[in-house]
């Protein structure tokens, strides 16, 4: 039986659920921390796993690069290689290839691109890129899509998504199912309702263990994001995890709960955590400014992790002053704390049927802002 998804309590659009892998059950909505080279910045696995989370993203292009893929399995696969026994999700390396490749060329059968790190000549079709996850042994494997440039035109919107779907189609035929392992399609059509509606029912014709909603989070802002998610859910299976691809700030995250995403992934916990960005139940603070110095409260009296149970403000400030690597290690374990923590606030808010008490109790709280020493 390939990956499967149950449905558990409901509050409107939003729901709460067991995803069920060969590698594990994972409860939703869920936020994967993003490992995209075979680690997740700055931490190690078990560090990770204290956090309670319990699925992680790598990704393909990377991968493909360094080690290489082939390497990767002859090492036993990625599991194996980065002590992550749990379900991993590989994003196909459509976005990468768009944001990061140099002399990207694409034709209808696949892209050929130069690596950013060296310059070196690649090319990446819809089945290479399923041959390449399935190397790595990728728990969820996606399907190899071009992710929209924003803004587009209609007409640029359109050929780029049917593009994406008829990929789709060739990377349904090319991936090898197999007990507990899953195919996500990738929703395509920019900010346009009626391409949405298209990707989704093409999507939903061809058949996939779960539905990705990609091209948002590329600068259309969070309200039209917010827009475009209304009218792209409507049009994909009930029965099956719907992921929300590169999303984002907790705000984002609560607001896509609220319209029926299961999944997200970020790279915003980790990056935060490497540049002295906090993310805390009193909002987002800046651990270099000075005015923590002298603060020997915990960073968030709220969160169990080690910097706030075992150090004060002023010593992370200390930290991220004199560049010591301790503080993006200490502040990035926090910062994906407080995420799987907000995730499981999320799904026992919805079980409560009470989604729109937490999000209003949520935001006030940031508002609030830090309480005077």
């Amino acid at each position: 039986m390939t990956l499967s998804w149950t449905r558990h309590a409901t509050q409107g659009a939003a729901r709460t659920g067991t995803l069920h892998t060969a590698h594990g059950d994972v409860a939703t909505p869920v936020f994967m921390p993003v490992g995209t080279a075979g680690t997740v910045k700055a931490m190690m696995a078990d560090s990770v796993r204290a956090t309670g989370a319990k699925l992680i993203l790598g990704n393909t292009y990377h991968l493909m690069l360094r080690p290489g893929a082939e390497r990767v399995a002859r090492m036993g696969g990625l599991h194996r290689m980065v002590d992550w026994p749990g379900p991993i999700l590989t994003d196909s390396g459509g976005y990468q290839v768009m944001s990061l490749s140099k002399l990207r060329k694409l034709d209808q059968d696949g892209v050929t691109f130069r690596s950013h790190l060296d310059g070196s000549a690649h090319r990446l079709t819809p089945e290479r890129s399923i041959e390449i996850q399935h190397l790595l042994d990728a728990t969820i494997t996606m399907a190899f899509d071009e992710c929209t440039p924003f803004p587009a035109t209609p007409a640029e919107a359109r050929a780029s998504m049917e593009l994406s779907m008829r990929w789709a189609g060739r990377s349904r035929d090319a991936f090898q199912p197999r007990d507990g392992y899953g195919l996500f399609g990738i929703v395509q059509g920019s900010v346009f309702p009626d391409l949405r509606e298209i990707s989704a029912t093409a999507l939903t014709r061809i058949g996939f263990e779960g539905y990705a909603v990609g091209g948002l989070a590329v600068g259309e802002g969070q309200q039209m994001m917010f827009d475009t998610l209304d009218v792209t859910i409507p049009h994909l299976p009930e029965t099956h995890p719907r992921y929300l691809m590169g999303v984002g700030t907790p705000d984002d995250i609560i607001g896509a709960v609220a319209r029926g995403i299961d999944m997200f992934d970020c790279v915003i916990p980790t990056r935060a955590g490497r540049t002295a960005r906090a993310y805390t139940s009193q909002g987002v603070f800046n651990m270099r400014n000075a005015r923590f110095g002298d603060d020997d409260r915990p960073l968030d009296p709220a969160c169990p992790c080690p910097l706030c149970t075992r150090h004060s403000r002023a010593y992370l400030h200390h930290l991220f002053r004199c560049e010591e690597m301790l503080g993006p290690m200490l502040l990035t374990w926090h910062n994906i704390q407080y995420y799987q923590d907000l995730m499981a606030g999320i799904r026992a808010a919805i079980e409560a049927q009470r989604l729109d008490a937490f999000a209003a109790e949520t935001r006030a709280t940031w508002l609030a802002g830090d309480p005077p020493i």
